[in-house]
């Protein structure tokens, strides 16, 4: 064997060699850039669920909110509502008939009154003349006082031990208290 063929079979060994690393390279560079491209869309759809989960708790929260601002808003229109209403019971009591407002006075002081007390009349209350001469007034030796007092109709009673605000601002107060769940009801049937 010649040295040329010695050179020749280094070199053929040599490119054979080099075919297989080259092949080699290209299979571990084909299956690194599956993997990149696998390892990417794991990637992509991680990203999109989060970005998806992201958008609905952002929805989910305004929509929460908007719920929420809406309730308020149908809340505070419905306080609006049942004012008025109060706003006007309070005008009709102030607005009552002789007749039915003395009804009124007898049955509260006859509830109310203790013996001795003393009636301050509302400054609008116009019966307070016919009230005196109410039996409830003599049976209980009532006082009247000559002063009137600021408040929205009806009367105080001014008492030994205590005081009793009758005035019909008060007497509404109580009133809405008690039954305002009843009267929203009745005003705002939602079915």
């Amino acid at each position: 064997m010649g040295k040329e063929d010695i050179v020749g079979r280094i070199l053929s060994d040599a490119e054979e060699e080099a075919r297989a690393i080259v092949s080699a390279a290209e299979v571990k560079a084909a299956q690194t850039i599956a993997e990149a491209d696998s390892r990417a869309e794991r990637t992509k759809k991680g990203a999109s669920a989060e970005i998806a989960e992201k958008v609905k708790a952002i929805f989910d929260g305004k929509a929460a909110t908007a719920r929420l601002d809406c309730a308020k808003i149908m809340l505070g229109a419905k306080r609006d509502v049942i004012d008025e209403v109060y706003a006007r019971a309070l005008k009709q009591l102030v607005d009552l008939n002789a007749t039915d407002s003395l009804s009124l006075a007898e049955t509260l002081l006859d509830a109310y009154a203790e013996e001795g007390d003393q009636i301050v009349f509302a400054e609008n209350y116009r019966y307070g003349k016919e009230v005196v001469s109410l039996g409830v007034v003599k049976k209980k030796n009532l006082k009247v006082s000559p002063a009137r007092a600021e408040i929205d109709g009806g009367f105080i009673l001014v008492g030994e031990h205590s005081d009793k605000n009758l005035s019909y601002g008060a007497l509404l107060a109580a009133d809405r208290e008690e039954r305002q769940s009843e009267i929203a009801a009745q005003i705002f049937i939602t079915g």
